[in-house]
């Protein structure tokens, strides 16, 4: 029996709307992927930055041209990136700083929840209260103490980066002490004014500043962690130096324009997972201090929602504010 002229007209039509409707497979990345780190070299941003792009060139057969621009507590290199064509070949990595900077300043140019797609929560450090070796303080309370009988500075990777507001907090709030601030553009330049004596103290994440304790360079007085870490196991929490409930971390994510392609975004997202799983990468950021977080983008879409208002709050509570 011959087919129903109906039926014929029918499934000629489904197989042409088909036909209309394929996309062509996207191929990414096909060049070198431009990686824009928000921090100048040897921060916590930075660090991570070269972990997982030597990795993802690896398995791409593409090379991350790995880009410093510091400056604003990492404002510069976001605006830049939100600018960017929204093709998947310019990246943002950021730290928590990208959650502050706008409820701090004005000015800051961006939008947290608007300008960027949260691709990963890539890691998270805990932060760590350094000195210099010849100041005379070991413990967190000696450095209280000292404050309260002359005037000291710490430096930071930038105002309205979390080691910056949570250090705020732990020194104007919980101690009642007035420590001057120095932003840097970056946590190694905050770690080099450390052990230069430009500033007596370092409010930074753990990872840049791990080699410089184990080697004497800089002293540990405090982690801001839950518990201690396995990178310094025989430097306290602040929650035990005196200051009970005391838990602060930086994490670091990844960024890239709005507009970009959701099936870009995903396979971004399953590339750096399969790298953060693999076991050598694992142990390296465990030797600083790093915490691998992974997760959709959808999931860190949410998380940035709720770090947003979590900080606004510690901002009107300090009465923080951009230098």
């Amino acid at each position: 029996m011959k087919p129903m002229p109906n039926l014929i007209a029918f499934l000629g039509a489904m197989l042409l709307a088909g036909a209309a409707n394929a996309q062509p497979a996207i191929v990414y990345p096909d060049k070198p992927v431009r990686l824009v780190v928000a921090f100048a070299p040897g921060g916590i941003a930075d660090v991570v930055a070269r972990f997982i792009g030597q990795k993802l060139g690896d398995a791409w057969g593409q090379p991350l041209v790995i880009e410093n621009r510091g400056g604003a507590a990492g404002s510069i290199a976001t605006k830049l990136v939100a600018k960017a064509a929204p093709d998947g070949y310019t990246v943002l990595i950021n730290t928590s700083a990208y959650v502050v900077a706008p409820g701090l300043n004005k000015d800051a140019g961006y939008d947290p929840e608007k300008d960027l797609v949260p691709v990963m929560n890539v890691a998270s450090s805990p932060n760590m209260i350094v000195v210099n070796p010849g100041i005379a303080a070991n413990t967190l309370k000696d450095a209280m103490a000292l404050a309260k009988t002359g005037k000291l500075n710490y430096g930071t990777a930038g105002a309205g980066t979390t080691p910056h507001l949570s250090a705020e907090y732990l020194f104007r709030i919980l101690a009642g002490v007035n420590i001057v601030h120095i932003p840097y553009p970056g946590a190694g330049p905050a770690l080099n004014a450390v052990m230069g004596g430009q500033v007596e103290l370092g409010s930074v994440a753990l990872a840049p500043a791990v080699p410089l304790v184990r080697s004497g360079k800089v002293r540990a007085l405090a982690v801001s962690s839950a518990k201690r870490v396995a990178a310094l196991p025989d430097v306290p929490t602040i929650a035990e130096s005196g200051y009970p409930g005391f838990e602060d971390n930086t994490w670091v994510g990844l960024f890239v324009p709005v507009g970009t392609p959701p099936a870009i975004v995903d396979r971004l997202n399953a590339a750096v997972a399969a790298v953060l799983a693999q076991p050598d990468l694992k142990e390296r950021l465990a030797g600083l201090g790093f915490e691998p977080d992974g997760g959709s983008p959808g999931e860190f879409a949410r998380y940035i929602s709720a770090e947003v208002r979590k900080w606004a709050k510690v901002i009107r509570e300090t009465g923080a504010r951009a230098e």
